[in-house]
């Protein structure tokens, strides 16, 4: 659909989130047809926008959803998604957490590692409920992408080597209180080449079979997310060779494929929108200062990340462009947008529109210089409303107000 942006602007102020679900809709069903005909789960992955009713958008499509804290398995509950179809993920779960899990009676947790395991057998004993668990295998592939977001090399945090792995199901297999129906590898986001994901999941579906050979009754073959998108210039991978390379790699095998998109499915359906509130000359470098920052959108920040950005001002001569960064108000000098971007003379109260920031946006966000997160928009069927309200300075003290001393 065609968004007006500007009279969004109006309507509820700046800085301001959109996103459009015609086209996050759009693109979870093309996904999911790229996998038909094939026993699957597509589980939404909540960190890149939690937002409850994006959750609930994509749980009425069908989706299921990878969590990696017990509070995303509880707004995935809370937005609808059935038990069933959630998936519990991370490297540190704690006590607490992992009862919390087995008492919603979620599809499976996810190992991380030997001791964790340990430590899930412990509580599930505890509670007397058998956890259905899988393991997250480390391939030790890489996955060519920012070293921040790739998570399958050995020198990640992410997952066991395959020889740990084979211990872990064995031991699994003759306990009370474990049943490891899965497993898991996810080696990176933002990926861009289909070799990487060939290469993992051979390696993943050939362990899968030495179980199998062993007795153990894999069934759920989890492929993690991390499908690339355009930021800028960038090639992602067509579904359809996504989903054929990995159908490919179980052949001949009785298994469901979990496929864990985050980024894939919003990124390029979320837009951020700002004003300009001054500009800036010190000697020869222009600033132009606006009024979201680095605590709305971190991601430019945290990975030096490119977002396209728009001056939705029809009347601006580009010919007048000079270099520009964007910054925000926040007291740290990290704190900017985008740097030495061309751009034409702008004037306080000019909107801009930063591109691709449906996924790890407001997500991200916090309160830092108690700065009061945005507003977000869904616009869908040609309609948008208001999902979630802008914070107020009160909405910010509340936990911390009544300890004031008198």
């Amino acid at each position: 659909m065609k968004i007006d942006f500007k009279e969004l602007a109006k309507e509820y102020k700046t800085p301001l989130y959109i996103y459009d679900f015609d086209e996050m809709s759009k693109r979870y069903l093309e996904l999911k047809e790229a996998f038909e005909g094939e026993k699957s789960l597509i589980a939404y992955a909540v960190k890149s926008n939690s937002n409850l009713s994006v959750i609930q958008k994509f749980g009425k499509l069908g989706s299921g959803a990878d969590c990696v804290s017990i509070g995303e398995v509880l707004r995935a509950r809370r937005a609808g998604i059935e038990a069933y179809k959630i998936i519990f993920s991370g490297v540190g779960k704690s006590n607490e957490e992992i009862a919390q899990a087995l008492k919603e009676g979620i599809l499976m947790i996810n190992l991380e590692s030997e001791a964790e395991m340990y430590r899930v057998e412990e509580v599930a004993k505890g509670l007397g409920i058998e956890a259905r668990i899988s393991i997250r295998v480390n391939p030790n592939v890489d996955p060519k992408t920012h070293p921040y977001i790739s998570t399958g090399l050995h020198e990640n945090k992410f997952g066991v080597e395959i020889n740990m792995a084979k211990r872990m199901y064995i031991y699994a297999k003759n306990s009370n209180w474990l049943d490891p129906i899965g497993v898991h590898f996810h080696i990176g986001s933002q990926l861009t080449d289909i070799l990487p994901i060939k290469e993992a999941s051979q390696i993943v579906s050939d362990l899968v079979r030495s179980l199998l050979a062993i007795g153990v009754e894999i069934r759920f073959f989890d492929v993690g997310g991390g499908l690339g998108v355009v930021y800028k210039d960038e090639e992602p991978i067509p579904v359809e060779d996504y989903a054929k390379a990995i159908i490919s790699s179980i052949r001949g095998l009785d298994l469901t494929i979990v496929c864990e998109p985050g980024r894939y499915l919003t990124a390029n359906a979320g837009w951020l929108l700002a004003k300009v509130l001054y500009e800036k000359q010190n000697g020869s470098k222009r600033f132009v200062i606006v009024d979201t920052a680095m605590n709305d959108l971190l991601r430019p920040s945290l990975y030096k990340a490119y977002h396209k950005i728009e001056i939705l001002n029809d009347e601006k001569d580009n010919e007048d462009s000079t270099l520009s960064d964007i910054v925000g108000p926040i007291c740290e000098s990290g704190d900017w947008l985008a740097k030495d971007l061309l751009l034409p003379p702008t004037k306080s109260g000019d909107l801009i529109l930063i591109h691709s920031a449906g996924a790890y946006g407001f997500t991200m966000a916090s309160n830092y210089n108690t700065r009061g997160r945005p507003a977000e928009i869904a616009c869908e069927d040609g309609k948008c409303r208001l999902i979630r309200e802008r914070e107020s300075f009160e909405d910010m003290i509340r936990l911390e107000q009544r300890y004031l001393e008198e």
